[in-house]
């Protein structure tokens, strides 16, 4: 059975967000800045609660950021 994959728009959403940093969303929305890179690279599923967190950060819902791919 193939891995399910998260897929996102957190990148995108960065750089239309006034290019903000990993760091400065990680910063708001409360994790490392590894984390948003992992996120980025697909390599790591957040938890349902960052997840929100990232998507409210954006005024986006959850499924408007993150797409699962299984």
């Amino acid at each position: 059975m193939a891995k399910a994959e998260i897929a996102n728009q957190i990148r995108r959403l960065r750089f239309e967000h006034d290019e903000m940093t990993q760091q400065e969303l990680a910063d708001r929305v409360g994790c490392t800045r590894q984390t948003i890179v992992l996120l980025e690279q697909g390599r790591y599923a957040p938890s349902l609660a960052l997840a929100f967190r990232i998507a409210r950060h954006f005024g986006l819902s959850v499924d408007a950021v993150f797409e699962y791919r299984g």
